[in-house]
């Protein structure tokens, strides 16, 4: 399997990793998005080869039909939902790693203690503990998964991995805003507890969810005869960057006994902020914390994080003794615990080492940088919105994200939620930019979330007189 011609695979190596360079520091050169030809999902549609191809035509297919067809995130006008960006650091530390090909799952090498310094210094950002456990996951929605497991598992310890939720002292609730992330009625939904199990508690645009009306459902379920025992709050809502009264939560989790678990999926960044970091007051709390790194702290895909406050909790959830996993107190078979110990996983990639590097690269306080600027972008173009005769703000501008609604000009006939979506799909298929959109008080929006190193205010500029010159073309023609 290994090549006959090394040499040659290293032409074609240089070859290749000079064009993604290339690509990407000219990316804002190129549109916002490019969708993918017929020509090139029916070819990306064939049966796999039985024979071998020479790997230069494989190369020669890959820079044809794949790479100029990305999502788009890395460019500096790409705005739609909250996608990082990643960093070329980042992305030649996944090269590295794919090269190591390591299995991070235990034993004895560098990568296992790479991910634990990574852990380390994670669980310091957010004040936790120096003994916190953590792991490195694909993304906060399987972080969320993990934390809830652990926080299942505190109910009745040992006893629900053993008998399942038969071993709670009654049908077990959760609680989080009504702005609260999907996967977090996911996460129950795959544990067995049902999305039924999730009261989902009013929650502000801008100050999320509300404390007292949390504490009285609390209240109403237990005289109903539940059992309350978990709270999740929201460090930052996918539709408005709400971020929820985390202190407060962790006060009433701790008045009643309930495990406090936070969802900082994107929110979290701005612990690098002392400006910022404020508006997470509480997250030093939280029992469980997930985060992804591959947001606002532009880790390429994917790379996401959850901490538990309880190791031993932590491990006892998730550890399993098998002779195959047998520890030895030198060799490779060392390193104890190992990171199978802490999650539903053995086999596991080298996700630390970009992490690692993209954090050393750069440094705290230069990503904390980066989202400053994000929130101040959004913050000028709040300002441009609301002065503006051609737009107005559908909610509050509290951090990085803008949610706003194109006018429809006097006298047109045009319903309000077609002429803001046809924007948002002209705007997209001619690669000019690509905010996403939202629902706000039963109207869609044009979201535009800025997580994004690369923009400038010139892209911001460039997307509103876009949104102006589409304006008068739905007016002049139509909507088809």
């Amino acid at each position: 399997m290994d090549p006959e011609d090394w040499s040659e695979v290293r032409r074609l190596g240089h070859e290749l990793l000079d064009d993604l360079i290339d690509q990407l520091s000219n990316v804002g050169e190129r549109p916002a998005w490019t969708p993918v030809p017929p020509q090139v999902k029916a070819r990306l549609e064939q049966p796999a080869a039985r024979l071998p191809a020479d790997f230069s035509d494989v190369l020669g297919e890959l820079k044809r039909d794949i790479l100029p067809y990305a999502t788009g995130n890395i460019h500096p006008r790409w705005f739609g939902w909250v996608h990082g960006t990643g960093t070329v650091e980042g992305a030649l530390a996944e090269l590295v790693a794919g090269f190591m090909n390591c299995n991070v799952g235990g034993r004895d090498h560098a990568a296992v203690y790479v991910e634990r310094q990574v852990i380390g210094w994670l669980a310091d950002l957010f004040g936790f503990p120096a003994d916190s456990s953590g792991l490195l996951v694909s993304g906060t929605s399987m972080a969320t998964i993990l934390a809830l497991a652990v926080a299942r598992e505190s109910v009745a310890p040992g006893e629900m991995r053993r008998k399942g939720n038969s071993a709670a002292p009654g049908q077990l609730v959760t609680y989080a805003s009504d702005g609260a992330h999907v996967s977090v009625r996911k996460a129950l939904e795959l544990l067995g507890l049902g999305g039924d199990s999730l009261r989902r508690v009013p929650a502000d645009p801008v100050s999320g969810l509300d404390p007292r009306a949390l504490e009285e459902r609390i209240e109403r379920d237990r005289e109903a005869g539940l059992h309350p025992f978990c709270v999740v709050g929201t460090a930052g809502s996918v539709t408005t960057g709400a971020i929820d009264d985390l202190a407060a939560l962790a006060d009433i989790c701790s008045r009643h006994g309930l495990w406090f678990h936070v969802d900082a999926a994107f929110g979290g960044a701005l612990a690098l902020s002392t400006r910022l970091a404020p508006r997470l007051a509480g997250i030093e709390s939280a029992d469980s914390l997930a985060f992804d790194l591959h947001k606002w702290l532009h880790v390429p895909y994917d790379a996401g994080c959850v901490l538990v406050r309880d190791p031993d909790l932590h491990r006892a959830t998730f550890s399993a003794d098998r002779d195959y996993l047998s520890r030895f107190e030198r060799g490779t078979g060392a390193g104890d615990p190992w990171f199978t110990d802490f999650g539903p996983e053995l086999s596991r990639g080298f996700r630390a080492l970009k992490v690692w590097v993209t954090l050393r690269t750069h440094g705290l306080d230069r990503l904390a940088e980066m989202v400053e600027k994000n929130c101040e972008q959004a913050a000028w173009l709040a300002r441009r919105i609301a002065d503006s005769e051609s737009f107005h703000l559908a909610a509050p501008t509290s951090l990085n994200v803008v949610c706003f609604q194109a006018e429809v000009p006097g006298g047109a006939s045009i319903d309000s939620d077609e002429f803001n979506r046809e924007i948002l799909m002209r705007l997209q298929e001619r690669g000019i930019a690509v905010p996403s959109s939202a629902e706000i008080d039963g109207r869609l929006c044009i979201r535009v979330a800025i997580t994004n190193h690369r923009t400038r205010r010139e892209d911001l500029e460039m997307l509103l007189d876009a949104i102006e010159e589409i304006r008068r073309e739905i007016v002049d023609g139509t909507l088809a």
